[in-house]
C-alpha cells in the first residue's frame, strides 16, 4: 500500500514537489523506519548532497523541513541529530504518511486504535445529534461507494476512509476533523498487516450501513455503541494478525 494513497485521501497538492521536499521525504522515511536511529547523527550536508545528487542548499532546506516536523535538530559544531520519537510532531501529515512505508510497529498500531476508540464513538453520537441533512447524505454516499466497489483494494479503502471522514465532519467539532489523518493511517496500516482484501470481511459493509442508518435516524446511543463495536473488532483482528505475522 503506497503512502500516496494517504496523500490522495488528504487531498494534498498534486504538483511535483520541489527537490528539497523530495529529499526531506527520503530522509524522513528513513528516520521513521529506524534506518536513522533516534539520537544518532545523520550524514553531513556534503555526504547527503552526494547521495541524493543535489546541491548542499537543497539538503539544507530539506533538513529545515524535518526540523520543523520535530524529527531532526541541528547542533553547531556537532552535526544533525535525530530527535527522540517523543518529540516528533506525529500528527503531521508527512510523518503519518511515512509510517505506511515503514515496517509496521505493533505498539504504534495499538496506539492508533486507542485514539480511534477514544474519539470516534463520540463522533458518531454527535453526528446523530447534530448532522445536517446534507452531511447525512454524504455519509450515505460513502456507504454506497463501499457497497458498490468491486475494483481495487485502494478504491475500497478510499471509500471506507470517506465514510469515517464524513462522520467526523458531521460531528460538528473542527478539532475532531483534524484527527482524520489518524484514521487514514490506521486503515492503510491495517490492510498492510492483515495482508488481505478488506472486502472479504463480510461484516464490514453491513456494519457501516447499520451505523449510517443509526445516524440518519438520530439514534445517538446506538451510533456510539456500533462504532465502539466496529473499532473493537478491528483492533482485535489487527492484534491477531500482528501475532500471526510476528510483527514487532
Amino acid at each position: 500500500m503506497s503512502e500516496m494513497v494517504y496523500y490522495d485521501l488528504k487531498h494534498a497538492a498534486t504538483m511535483s514537489p520541489s527537490l528539497s521536499v523530495q529529499v526531506s521525504r527520503e530522509i524522513g522515511r528513513r528516520i521513521v523506519a529506524g534506518t536513522y536511529a533516534q539520537d544518532s547523527l545523520i550524514e553531513d550536508e556534503s555526504a547527503l548532497a552526494e547521495r541524493f545528487q543535489v546541491s548542499r542548499a537543497v539538503v539544507r532546506d530539506a533538513v529545515k523541513i524535518l526540523v520543523s516536523k520535530g524529527l531532526l535538530e541541528v547542533r553547531r559544531g556537532i552535526g544533525t541529530r535525530v530527535r527522540p520519537r517523543s518529540q516528533w510532531i506525529l500528527l503531521d501529515d508527512d510523518v503519518l504518511a511515512w509510517h505506511i512505508s515503514a515496517q509496521p510497529n505493533c505498539e504504534f498500531v495499538r496506539q492508533l486504535m486507542d485514539i480511534r476508540l477514544c474519539f470516534e464513538p463520540m463522533a458518531s453520537r454527535w453526528a446523530a445529534e447534530r448532522a445536517t441533512l446534507e452531511q447525512i447524505s454524504e455519509i450515505e454516499h460513502a456507504c454506497i461507494a463501499m457497497e458498490k466497489e468491486k475494483g481495487s483494494v485502494e478504491n475500497f479503502i478510499f471509500a471506507d476512509a470517506m465514510f469515517h471522514k464524513a462522520v467526523l465532519r458531521a460531528a460538528g467539532n473542527e478539532l475532531l476533523t483534524a484527527m482524520e489523518g489518524v484514521i487514514y493511517l490506521a486503515l492503510l496500516v491495517s490492510v498492510r498487516i492483515t495482508n488481505q482484501d478488506p472486502r472479504k470481511n463480510g461484516t464490514s459493509v453491513p456494519f457501516h450501513r447499520e451505523l449510517y442508518s443509526a445516524i440518519a435516524r438520530r439514534e445517538a446511543e446506538k451510533a456510539e455503541q456500533l462504532t465502539e463495536k466496529l473499532l473493537t473488532d478491528a483492533s482485535r483482528r489487527l492484534q491477531e494478525a500482528a501475532k500471526l505475522n510476528e510483527i514487532r
